[in-house]
């Protein structure tokens, strides 16, 4: 089992990484329809870096 500090570091971490996901596709989608193709992609190179 790992540590609690380390769970709740990697449960932080993973629900920033859908939150700043999920502005970036709202935002894309409110600014115009044909950028919404590309913010799945974005959100998937932000999980990919951290």
């Amino acid at each position: 089992m790992k540590s609690p500090v380390v769970v709740v570091a990697i449960t932080l971490t993973a629900a920033i990484l859908v939150a700043a996901s999920l502005l970036i596709f709202t935002g894309m989608r409110k600014s115009s329809a044909t950028s919404t193709l590309n913010a799945p992609a974005i959100g998937l190179k932000h999980a990919h870096l951290a």
